[in-house]
């Protein structure tokens, strides 16, 4: 693909207008010299989004391991034996005290994150009573991730104060069930839906690097501009040992601002949050994650495995003239 094919599709989506699956599938092709220019034009493409403006998410794990679905690539599976630390629901006060040390730390937006299929009764009532708290004593955008959603659920939380819900597809439908066969598809878009229809800004995107081919991360990216979610968080597998995943590659770091730009293209106006595994696979080109199209990251320890300083993201944001804004 030549220079001006990509300059050409980057002008339609400045444009306003939106590319189709056949041009996204070229653009996978892109390489050599050539792929830098597509990264160069999808960092044009967020800057006509959002500017100089990033934001930062951080996360803590409210409810560790013992989680009955069957994920390949998850270290809190009860399928698998990784060796995690399990536990049950956090109270109140634990929550709350890592939101608030999350928040001085540089971060803007904090997510309770469940394991398992679905939260509900007393996991439920803690993670609204948390979001009180957290507004109540902070200046954080509220979210959750808590497997499954119903309607009734979607309302309590929004009364608690939850603004955000987060929920990933993982992967393209062709390919989910090569890394999950206990629940469907199906279910969790339909938790994405619902997540709209109750009025949270939607979260959900997936993971990279399972094995999964150029043309189903375009299926996946394609899947999300249909659901018209508001963020799409990209995650890299980082292989654990005693998963299936365990002996994965990485994905290489040009693939990776590969994919952060041709995910830009698809879904030119909306947040693209890059996530769990940067660290290792991006390694020495983290900071090209905005010039590849990303206009947020997520910060400190992820769910079982550590992060990066959030002081050493923010210099790196600082450096490059963006501001962190909510």
């Amino acid at each position: 693909m030549f220079n001006i094919a990509i300059s050409v599709l980057a002008e339609k989506i400045l444009a306003d207008s939106q590319i189709t699956r056949e041009e996204a599938l070229a653009l996978t092709r892109v390489s050599g010299a050539d792929l830098f220019h597509m990264i160069a034009c999808a960092g044009k493409i967020r800057e006509k989004e959002t500017g100089d403006r990033v934001f930062s998410c951080a996360i803590i794990n409210a409810k560790s391991g013992r989680c009955s679905e069957d994920c390949a690539y998850c270290a809190q599976s009860s399928f698998h034996n990784t060796g995690i630390a399990t536990y049950p629901m956090l109270g109140v006060d634990g929550i709350l005290e890592s939101a608030v040390r999350m928040e001085k730390q540089g971060a803007t937006r904090f997510s309770m994150v469940t394991s398992g299929f679905m939260a509900g009764g007393r996991d439920l009532s803690i993670i609204c009573r948390a979001a009180e708290a957290i507004r109540k004593a902070t200046a954080l955008k509220v979210c959750a991730s808590l497997g499954e959603l119903t309607l009734a659920m979607a309302k309590q939380l929004r009364s608690a104060g939850v603004s955000n819900y987060h929920h990933n597809l993982e992967t393209a439908k062709s390919h989910f069930d090569k890394i999950c066969t206990t629940h469907a598809y199906s279910d969790d878009v339909e938790t994405v839906e619902i997540a709209g229809q109750a009025g949270f800004s939607v979260c959900s995107g997936g993971i990279l690097g399972l094995g999964e081919t150029w043309e189903q991360r375009v299926e996946l990216a394609f899947t999300l501009r249909a659901l018209d979610v508001d963020t799409v968080p990209i995650n890299f597998l980082n292989p654990v040992p005693g998963t299936p995943m365990q002996s994965r590659p990485l994905v290489t770091p040009l693939d990776a601002l590969k994919s952060i730009a041709l995910f830009r293209f698809i879904n030119p106006t909306k947040n693209i949050t890059i996530c769990g595994g940067r660290e290792k696979t991006l390694k020495e080109f983290q900071s090209w994650i905005f010039t590849a199209g990303a206009n947020a990251l997520m910060g400190g320890d992820y769910l079982t495995t550590k992060g990066r300083n959030m002081k050493t993201d923010l210099e790196m944001i600082n450096d490059l003239g963006l501001r962190v804004v909510s």
